[in-house]
């Protein structure tokens, strides 16, 4: 399974100048098959250290801390030989480990010839410190729909996108929304992914899928204060419900009655930063830099995987592919939406997003992006319909340089509109330049 970021990793690698490196990710997006595989085809050997399942190991950093100590004890311990330039060293589940964070900074000070990546599925929410200014930092996510289709065998079809050949897009967009909506069901969990290429089997695929819902509650019970359980619990149920709503914002009161932000504040933090749910942030006044004008009251969370969110809100494959009815009938353009936030997300772990809406207006658009100093809104439509009140609204106030309109209409560009089809919005940056 071709995963992007793997180009990133050999950027890494190839850097001189290389510090440390975090893998940060929510769990089961892949992070311990990415490292490993990394190892394997860009390394002669790989040294493998989990600090959640091999307890022993933490003895190694116990004392002295500096790299030629711990490389030694490494030696002794693993029995392997350690060589600077050819081996990739892992150190898996680190949050479990604080003084194995802390070699980190001796490792990059020190010598930085040697080659680490750190990785952990709760290092959003760990307690201790981290080494400050002394790592690297990359973020994998679910795969997107590009990793997809390399997935399912159809890297022409990522070809085409990457050569923007648009006439050919166009010839064969029908491949591009049939399997487009076998994403939406399917989703990016890797697991996920790897059941539905062996067995084609939707009812199997949404087995694996609960799986993971139920393993993810599991570790509510393990990662969490007891106090704060059965609000992340409520919090995390609560999300489809919230999505279902017209305008898709979250309201504390529709999770308990009388409910309050800083009743559920610790929860929702949790959820945000293990990485399972993205928090997208309403602005009124769309402005450089969008931060400044954000409202920290009012939001929208999405869950981390599209396939995920169909679970939990029971949607069926039926639902989905029914060529009787329109993607934005099942679950109300939902699903769309979440497309979009994850291939966002996707694609620029730091790229700021937010959305734009006032009070007292209906008007409303479900993305604003800041790249190259422009502010961009994007109107999010599930189906070829494309009339967008919304984004004629804050064109005509706004006058943007750039504005999207995604639906599953073919590429086009009118004045500053750009028409991009769901299927490319993750090639945004490329149209944008």
């Amino acid at each position: 399974m071709k995963r992007l970021l793997m180009e990133q990793l050999k950027k890494w690698k190839n850097n001189k100048r290389r510090k440390p490196l975090f893998l940060l990710g929510a769990r089961q997006v892949g992070k311990t098959w990415l490292m490993k595989e990394f190892g394997k085809t860009e390394y002669k050997n790989v040294v493998y250290l989990n600090f959640d399942t091999t307890k022993k190991i933490h003895n190694i950093f116990n004392d002295d801390i500096s790299p030629e100590n711990i490389i030694k004890k490494l030696q002794l311990e693993l029995q392997v030989k350690i060589s600077q330039e050819e081996t990739l060293i892992i150190f898996d589940e680190i949050q479990e480990c604080q003084r194995a964070k802390d070699s980190l900074k001796y490792f990059n000070e020190s010598d930085k010839n040697y080659h680490i990546i750190a990785a952990g599925s709760f290092l959003g929410v760990s307690t201790g410190k981290f080494p400050v200014g002394q790592i690297e930092r990359l973020t994998l996510y679910p795969l997107s729909f590009k990793e997809f289709l390399i997935a399912t065998g159809r890297k022409d079809l990522v070809d085409l996108i990457e050569k923007q050949d648009f006439s050919a897009i166009r010839s064969v967009s029908h491949l591009y929304i049939d399997l487009l909506k076998q994403y939406f069901y399917v989703g990016g969990m890797p697991e996920v992914v790897n059941e539905y290429l062996k067995t084609k089997d939707f009812e199997q695929v949404r087995l694996v899928q609960q799986t993971i819902l139920s393993d993810y509650k599991g570790d509510f019970a393990k990662h969490i204060n007891p106090n704060d359980i059965s609000k992340v619990k409520m919090l995390w149920d609560s999300i489809p419900v919230h999505l279902s709503k017209e305008k898709h914002k979250f309201v504390y009161k529709e999770i308990k009655v009388g409910a309050r932000a800083a009743e559920f504040e610790n929860a929702m933090n949790w959820l945000i930063n293990t990485g399972l749910v993205y928090k997208i942030d309403r602005v009124q006044t769309p402005k450089i830099p969008l931060i400044s004008y954000m409202d920290f009251n009012i939001f929208k969370l999405y869950l981390l995987d599209i396939g995920l969110l169909n679970a939990m809100a029971e949607i069926s494959a039926k639902e989905i592919f029914d060529e009787q009815k329109d993607i934005i009938d099942t679950f109300k353009g939902t699903i769309a939406e979440q497309f979009v936030c994850q291939e966002l997300k996707a694609l620029d772990a730091y790229l700021p997003i937010f959305y734009w809406g006032r009070e007292k207006t209906l008007a409303e658009i479900d993305f604003l992006i800041q790249y190259k100093n422009n502010i961009i809104p994007i109107e999010v439509k599930s189906d070829i319909h494309t009339q967008a009140k919304s984004l004629n609204v804050y064109m005509k106030e706004y006058n943007p340089k750039y504005a999207v309109r995604t639906s599953l209409k073919n590429f086009g560009i009118k004045d500053n509109l750009y028409s991009i089809p769901l299927y490319l919005i993750s090639c945004i940056k490329d149209f944008i330049k």
